[in-house]
């Protein structure tokens, strides 16, 4: 008898802010945005209105490449909120972008069991509509 197909993680609409907006949004299109300080060069995330290192207000938004490498990861073996738990197993994991910065998210497309630090992956994203309908997106990454 063949196992039942396990579901991906359900996400909910992202909380949205003047900061976080233009992220998004960018999920939302299928761009990965991050920001970058116009006085020092650093790239970030979470977004912020000022830069996290010099703490200038010099910021801009970009389009990111979309790739890095798994910095670190879980398997998630239990959980019982209703949009996870019928997804599990699955990998909650740091990815290290191209770019520096590091995201919090999931690695999906392959088993939990192939995930290893230092694992190429791309980014992916998940069409989720905002509170108002708007065209947002969660990203996710997969095997590259």
């Amino acid at each position: 008898m063949s196992e039942p197909k396990k579901k991906d993680p359900e996400y909910g609409a992202p909380a949205v802010d003047q900061e976080s907006r233009a992220y998004w949004e960018g999920c939302g299109r299928g761009e990965l945005v991050l920001q970058r300080c116009r006085d020092c060069g650093t790239v970030q995330h979470r977004p912020r209105a000022i830069c996290a290192t010099c703490l200038s207000s010099g910021i801009e938004h970009f389009v990111a490449s979309g790739r890095g490498t798994v910095y670190t990861y879980s398997v998630v073996r239990q959980n019982q909120m209703p949009a996870f738990r019928e997804a599990v197993p699955y990998v909650v994991a740091y990815v290290q972008l191209e770019e520096g910065p590091q995201l919090l998210t999931n690695v999906v497309g392959c088993a939990p069991e192939a995930v290893s630090i230092g694992m190429p992956v791309r980014v992916d994203f998940v069409p989720t509509p905002g509170p108002r309908g708007e065209p947002l997106g969660v990203p996710r990454f997969v095997p590259a």
